[in-house]
């Protein structure tokens, strides 16, 4: 009797939660993931870390739930790119209009830093509350890039690398000791279009005009009890008194856990249509997507991805494909062999749907550029159309450590690649003539793709890196928006209901990871597992786009606070 009883009270217990009033917790202490874990260590790393696309789901689904009574968005710790602080300010700004009460918490919006952008996000709440010892650090955007050209060449390492063109500038740090002109044209632009969204979005928010907004910028970072003064909070709370008053008798629920509870989003029946969405996350790599252990985030792996649209091309049930692009840049060819699946796509008759993230520059916009459509954020850094390449030259530091270097070679140029020596005259010029076929391979396609003459696509190429509201105006994107956009468009292109479902590519059953898969073009061979122990010098030569791995990359040392 005893155990009867205990079931039936844990069925009614379960009943009762399932009809009780909610009130949805978004922890963004742990930061969010973009998509799915690539590798085993990137599913233990993000192990805490809801995913951006299940909590944009919650978000929306709970608007028309008449259970969910406020969400509390606690604010802190990890840093969130600029792009993904928009996504889910709009989120949250939809769930305000829908009369749900959307409240923010944080210990302190940067504790002796900056925190001008956590802020931002803050501020799409309709109520902001902050700890009585919290600081408020609005403080606006500083861009820093450093140059070490100097320092390098104390220690006898010396760079050959040429670009293209004037504002491809990530190889600057390397090879000057100042910005350029054009370097720092493009990161004063970039610094004003973002100083633009933020102020436009607090002032909106807090019912503030954007002249107050930029006052107030000016005279911070801001003790507490001067922010709740200025109106840039409410009230000074602690965690306790915050989530006492706002939950009350309502059950708290995680907004990931409360997007894949009853009722979720929509699954697919067999053989109903579906909108595939397709991940290429990190920097852009031949091979398979993976995560070095020696460090260096994830990668798009050239045939992860390529299988991925590849299967979502081949299916059926795939009536419009959605690639979500968060990416640096990285190798040209892998770049290339994506843009190439993207363009077969479209020829299939799929319609593609680019949704780019942070960043989608460099390689990033260059597997982005064949889409039917491309959806940023304002705040999105894309473009850098353009490329760079070369070698550093540490024969000076060898010999000054008594290193001997001796090299037998069969062929002109057989070591032109080697580090210990500069590249003679006739290597540099297949070096510049190598750089000018990327170059040019790269804006024909761009003019291709965006419908535009060759030398307007050169004029908003030459390397230079655009903020999403400024690619918009010149065309290099289509529309300003999130993931939940670029799904909605996608379903609209393909003819399907608004609530059709989503399907994410590659598909692998875990049975899979068992078994080889039978060749490349097996769907499973899109999800095979691969660590790959990086050595320090290969990992640098990556992120600088050195011919070993490709040189479509991003102005590196930037951090937008």
């Amino acid at each position: 009797m005893d155990a009867t009883k205990a079931i039936f009270d844990t069925v009614d217990r379960l009943r009762q939660r399932r009809t009780a009033p909610l009130v949805l917790e978004l922890d963004l202490t742990e930061g969010l993931t973009e998509g799915p874990p690539v590798d085993p260590l990137g599913a233990i790393l993000s192990m805490r870390k809801a995913r951006l696309a299940d909590v944009l789901s919650g978000l929306k689904r709970a608007r028309q739930d008449s259970r969910v009574r406020a969400v509390i968005v606690k604010i802190g710790g990890h840093p969130l790119g600029l792009a993904m602080v928009q996504e889910l300010r709009t989120a949250l700004l939809h769930l305000r209009a829908a009369g749900k009460l959307t409240v923010a918490f944080a210990e302190t919006f940067g504790e002796f830093a900056a925190g001008t952008v956590p802020y931002y996000l803050a501020s799409a709440c309709e109520r902001v509350y902050l700890q009585p010892s919290g600081d408020l650090g609005l403080t606006g955007i500083s861009l820093e890039q450093r140059f070490v050209r100097d320092a390098l060449a104390k220690a006898g390492v010396e760079y050959q690398l040429g670009q293209r063109y004037e504002y491809k500038t990530a190889a600057n740090m390397f090879t000057k000791n100042h910005m350029t002109d054009a370097h720092r044209e493009s990161v004063t632009r970039i610094a004003e279009s973002v100083t633009e969204q933020i102020v436009k979005g607090i002032a909106d928010a807090r019912s503030l005009t954007p002249e107050r907004v930029r006052e107030l910028i000016d005279q911070g970072p801001f003790v507490g009890a001067e922010a709740l003064e200025a109106g840039l909070v409410d009230a000074l709370k602690y965690r306790d008194e915050v989530y006492t008053e706002t939950v009350g008798d309502a059950h708290l629920l995680y907004v990931a856990r409360y997007a894949r509870g009853p009722l979720p989003k929509k699954l697919p029946h067999p053989g109903e249509p579906v909108v595939a969405l397709v991940h290429g996350l990190g920097a852009i790599r031949l091979g398979r997507s993976g995560r070095s252990p020696l460090g260096g985030g994830t990668s798009m792996g050239s045939d992860t991805i390529c299988a991925a649209l590849r299967s979502a091309r081949r299916d059926d049930r795939v009536k419009a494909i959605v690639f979500r692009v968060d990416s640096p840049g990285g190798s040209y060819v892998a770049s290339d062999a994506i843009w190439r699946e993207v363009v077969l796509a479209r020829k299939a008759g799929k319609p593609v749907v680019v949704s780019m993230g942070d960043l989608a520059a460099s390689g990033g916009y260059f597997v982005s550029m064949a889409a039917d459509v491309i959806v940023a954020q304002p705040g999105t850094l894309t473009g850098s159309i353009g490329v760079f390449g070369g070698k550093p030259v540490v024969e000076d530091l060898l010999n000054k450590i008594g290193v001997v270097t001796e090299t037998v070679v069969e062929g002109a140029n057989a070591g032109m690649f080697s580090p210990t020596r500069e590249f003679s005259g006739q290597q540099w010029d297949r070096v510049n003539a190598w750089l000018d076929r990327i170059y040019e391979d790269f804006v024909g396609k761009v003019a291709q793709g965006r419908g535009l003459d060759r030398d307007r696509a050169h004029e908003l190429a030459r390397g230079r890196v655009w903020t999403g509201a400024d690619a918009l105006e010149g065309r290099l994107v289509d529309e300003l928006g999130g993931l939940e956009d670029a799904l909605a468009l996608a379903r609209k292109k393909a003819g399907l209901a608004v609530d059709a479902p989503v399907r994410t590519y590659p598909r692998m059953h875990p049975l899979e990871r068992l078994r080889p898969p039978e060749s490349s073009e097996d769907r499973s061979a899109a999800a095979r597992i691969r660590l790959e122990a990086w050595g320090p010098m290969a990992r640098v030569a990556a992120e600088l786009g050195l011919p070993a791995y490709g040189p479509l990359m991003l102005p590196g040392g930037w951090t937008i606070r």
